[in-house]
Order: structure tokens, then C-alpha cells, then sequence
């Protein structure tokens, strides 16, 4: 079984007595351990499929599982419990809380699974040091460039263990260098066994990754697997995953 069973899903909205299908009969599957880009134009439907299978909204017809968990149906709470235990998310702006420091930011996703303060500041702590910013844990967002400030937030994606990382435009709001910094951030956290979608509008970031949906009028326009072409996996050329931008 996969790690998200996709089928059939739709998403409909009216509007003024008009349809409006922002996804139309999608079916894909994303195994355990995929490092994996949904590229798509401005109105492809592309966050719409991200927000669904983020438990962020809920389709209006077809499946989803998740870890073997049906979400479809599932109520606002029980959907808010599956994001905190099995999902992580990583953004364009970062969303980080500017009157609390690194370490306090990284820690908020544990006070709602209900860690001791203990466990929350070794787990906060562990995953600073995995993204290569333990000596920043004191430090408040202001004080951190923007790559630091997206180590920041894919620390806190983390920090709950999450079985899968959404992020969405975790680029956009960087310079080159630093987006190329943090994918392969990404990509390193990939080899080390985490499940990753990237979300994007930019064929050069969905380029990185070894497989690709392509969406287009809310429905799957192409898939591309270089695995299974037997071609190189390895991210563009570009500074390592340890240095912090």
C-alpha cells in the first residue's frame, strides 16, 4: 500500500450557478520515502490538490488514504489530529512567530500533540541541528536571514516526525542561491528516508525532484519518472545542504 492512495478525486465549486471543477477525477499514488514535485500554472488546481491531501480541505467526491487512514468525511477535529501527527508543512513566507525565538518556534507543533516542555526542547533542539542551525536556536526570526528563516520552518515541519512534508513554494521568497540551498536541504532529507512533495510553478524547481505531476484544469496533464528512466536523481549544482544561507 502506498503511503497516499489517491482516486478519483474531485473538487467542486458553484459560483453563480456555474461549475467550477478546480480538480476534475484525479488518481495518483506517492510511496513512502518519495521525493516528489505537483508543478502546475496559477489556476491549475495544484494547491487545491496540495490542501486536500494536506488535510487543509476536503474533496467533494473520490478516496484518500493517508498512513491507511480514510480522510475523506473525516470531521474538522479528526483532520486537525492526522496534520499533527502524520503531516508537515512548509511555506513561501515561512509563518514563523516573531516575538518567540527559533527554538520556541520549532517547538509549537508539539505543544498541541501534548509533549512534556522537556521532550518538546530535545525534539525542537534535534531538528535545529538536523537543518544546520542549532547555534541559532536563541536567536528571534528577525535576526535570521531568509534561508535561515525556511531551516526554521522545515525544522518545525519536522519536529513532530511527520510521515510526509508538504512544501509550497518553500523557494519563492528566496534569492537563487539560497532556494538552491534549501532544495537540497530537501533532497538530503529525502535520502534520509522522509517523504517529500514540493509544490511549485517553476519548472526548473520541479526539475530537482526525481518524479513530477504536471496539473493542468485541475486534472493530471503528464507524470514523469526519471527512476524509472534510470536517470540521474541528483538536485542541480549548488552550495551543500549543511551550509546555512
Amino acid at each position: 500500500m502506498a503511503l497516499v492512495e489517491v482516486r478519483n478525486v474531485s473538487k467542486i465549486y458553484h459560483l453563480g450557478g456555474e461549475e467550477i471543477r478546480a480538480l476534475d477525477n484525479v488518481s495518483l499514488d506517492i510511496e513512502a520515502g518519495e521525493f516528489i514535485s505537483i508543478i502546475g500554472p496559477s489556476g491549475s488546481g495544484k494547491s487545491t490538490l496540495m490542501h486536500i491531501l494536506g488535510c487543509l480541505d476536503t474533496p467533494t467526491k473520490g478516496t484518500i488514504s493517508l498512513d491507511g487512514v480514510m480522510i475523506q468525511g473525516a470531521s474538522p477535529r479528526q483532520l486537525a489530529a492526522i496534520r499533527n501527527q502524520k503531516i508537515g508543512f512548509v511555506f513561501q513566507f515561512f509563518n514563523l512567530l516573531p516575538k518567540l525565538n527559533v527554538v520556541q518556534n520549532v517547538e509549537l507543533p508539539m505543544i498541541y500533540a501534548g509533549c512534556s516542555a522537556r521532550e518538546r526542547r530535545e525534539r525542537a533542539l534535534e531538528a535545529l541541528e538536523a537543518v544546520g542551525l542549532a547555534n541559532r536556536s536563541k536567536h528571534r526570526p528577525s535576526q535570521l536571514s531568509g534561508g535561515q528563516q525556511q531551516r526554521v520552518a522545515i525544522a518545525r515541519a519536522l519536529v513532530n516526525r511527520p510521515r510526509i512534508v508538504f512544501a509550497d513554494e518553500p523557494t519563492g521568497n528566496l534569492d537563487s542561491h539560497t532556494g538552491e540551498a534549501i532544495l537540497a536541504l530537501f533532497r538530503q532529507l529525502s535520502t534520509q528516508g522522509r517523504t517529500i512533495v514540493l509544490v511549485t510553478h517553476d519548472p526548473e524547481i520541479a526539475a530537482v525532484t526525481p518524479r513530477r505531476i504536471e496539473i493542468r484544469d485541475g486534472k493530471i496533464a503528464a507524470k514523469v519518472d526519471l527512476t524509472l528512466a534510470g536517470l540521474d536523481r541528483s538536485p542541480r549544482s549548488g552550495p551543500a545542504a549543511g551550509a546555512a544561507p
